[in-house]
């Protein structure tokens, strides 16, 4: 059994003491930590968290060797700002960086988006920079999407950088994959397989020293791809049979996710790190189950049923994500964990498993009693601030979950939603009419909230018309965009 820190260094001061442990002997070395982080993984994109059509075995064996939580969320319904709040344990709100980079421009949509950040600041200290400190090897494979070159990885903490740039998806799956920073493509080669080699030589190389690998895959995010082969099992799997979720190519991308999580797990046993190393696997918003335009509604690659909508909405199946923990000797095998959680918290967690000590000054609690089968945590809610519009949905909005209860704050029409995600999982009965106490109640927390950090609001926008509010201009946020700063 491999013991967490704290517990295994109170062991080696007391066998000191008792004069049973070699005076020489080195500390107990931190653990390994491996940080999964999905694009586009939606709630029930894998068999454990309910999907009938993708296959995912290996996915499957860390939950069964770990802990499952059913109720984790992603900081944010689109992509980089929940990765700045892995990276910072900080709200997306906090940081203002509140949307994808570049974003999308409406100049015509009733509100005016505020003028958030578009990078993350070199001056913000990422989970990396604090884990290189303690003498961890830091390793970033696949997508960054956190700005330009002057903000890349390599400047935020990492030691080795394959993947990460400023692209939101690649070109393509198989080379010429369109990403510069990866050399040598193999022709044929497919990118999840590409990036989990390189990650596996850095876990070889690392062995004899605590590393961090963050591996946040391109995978599933468009374009659609597979490996032909697992393409047609999946069209031959649906012409046999009935499923909610139809796509054969999403279902070989989903699959060569689990590949990466198999081929990861079965080097750190080759190797004897397995007992030494927490893996944490997540996604960083939910599943892309459609997007609307003028034209109206357009299906997408999944479905995140029975939660509403998808990636880009303000509803749980834009922010609801699956979670794994496995902590050898700490999390119980085939646990499962109820308790919200979300991006914020991974970095205190990270840190005090590092450490034995909790993290200060984040907008995040560490998970930590969670995954040791303790109780509840201790803060009241968790909070989201999306300030612009998406396709997938989204207009201006706020939203805060406490216990059961959900609310959304619209800010087009300054109206809220309220739910109770217990009784109504997947938001079908708006309870702000029935239930109005409850609804100030947790607006004005969530007031309180924004106020508390800063959070950026949107504005009438003089432009606006109504007749070409759909329009728009392509990606691109507001400009002025601070510089890099060194630290």
């Amino acid at each position: 059994m491999n013991f967490p820190l704290v517990r295994r260094a109170a062991l080696a001061v007391g066998f000191l003491l008792l004069g049973l442990w070699p005076a020489a002997a080195a500390a107990p070395r931190a653990p390994n930590i491996i940080f999964f982080l999905i694009d586009d993984w939606g709630w029930t994109d894998a068999a454990c968290f309910g999907s009938k059509l993708y296959e995912t075995p290996q996915v499957d064996r860390l939950a069964a060797q770990g802990m499952k939580f059913t109720q984790a969320y992603a900081a944010c319904t689109v992509c980089s700002p929940t990765r700045a709040a892995v990276m910072t344990g900080k709200y997306p709100a906090r940081l203002h960086l509140t949307d994808w980079i570049a974003g999308h421009n409406r100049p015509y949509a009733k509100l005016k988006i505020p003028m958030w950040t578009l990078q993350l600041p070199l001056e913000e200290k990422t989970i990396a920079e604090e884990l290189k400190a303690l003498g961890y090897a830091t390793g970033m494979f696949g997508k960054w999407h956190l700005g330009g070159p002057a903000f890349y990885p390599e400047h935020q903490g990492f030691d080795v950088n394959v993947g990460g740039c400023d692209r939101g998806q690649p070109g393509a799956y198989f080379p010429p994959y369109g990403i510069v920073n990866i050399p040598d493509e193999q022709p044929g080669e497919f990118l999840s397989d590409r990036l989990t080699r390189d990650a596996n030589k850095f876990i070889e190389t690392n062995k004899d020293r605590p590393f961090f690998v963050y591996f946040p895959h391109y995978a599933v995010h468009t374009p659609l791809a597979g490996k032909p082969e697992v393409i047609e099992k999946y069209r031959r799997k649906l012409a046999a049979g009935t499923y909610a979720q139809t796509n054969p190519v999403y279902a070989a991308l989903v699959e060569s996710i689990d590949d990466s999580v198999g081929a990861v797990m079965k080097q750190l046993a080759a190797l004897k790190l397995e007992e030494h190393t927490i893996i944490i696997l997540t996604g960083d918003n939910g599943g892309l189950s459609g997007t609307v335009n003028a034209q109206g509604w357009h299906p997408g690659p999944t479905r995140n049923d029975p939660l509403r909508l998808g990636k880009g909405s303000a509803y749980e199946g834009g922010v609801r994500v699956p979670l794994v923990v496995k902590w050898p000797g700490v999390t119980k095998a085939g646990s499962v964990c109820e308790a919200p959680v979300t991006s914020v918290d991974y970095f205190p967690t990270m840190l005090e498993i590092a450490t034995g000590a909790p993290a200060k000054g984040l907008d995040g609690e560490s998970i930590a009693a969670l995954l040791r089968g303790g109780a509840q945590l201790q803060r009241e809610a968790i909070f989201w601030h999306y300030p612009h519009y998406h396709p997938g949905s989204a207009t201006p909005y706020s939203a805060i979950r406490e216990g059961d209860w959900k609310l959304i704050h619209f800010f087009e029409d300054d109206r809220v939603e309220l739910y109770n995600l217990r009784d109504d999982l997947g938001e079908k009965t708006d309870r702000a009419p029935t239930d109005p106490k409850k609804a100030a109640a947790l607006r004005a927390k969530l007031t309180a909230w924004r106020t508390a950090v800063g959070a950026q609001l949107p504005t009438n926008n003089p432009n606006y018309d109504a007749a070409r509010a759909w329009g728009g201009e392509g990606a691109g946020g507001p400009k002025g965009a601070g510089q890099a700063k060194k630290k």
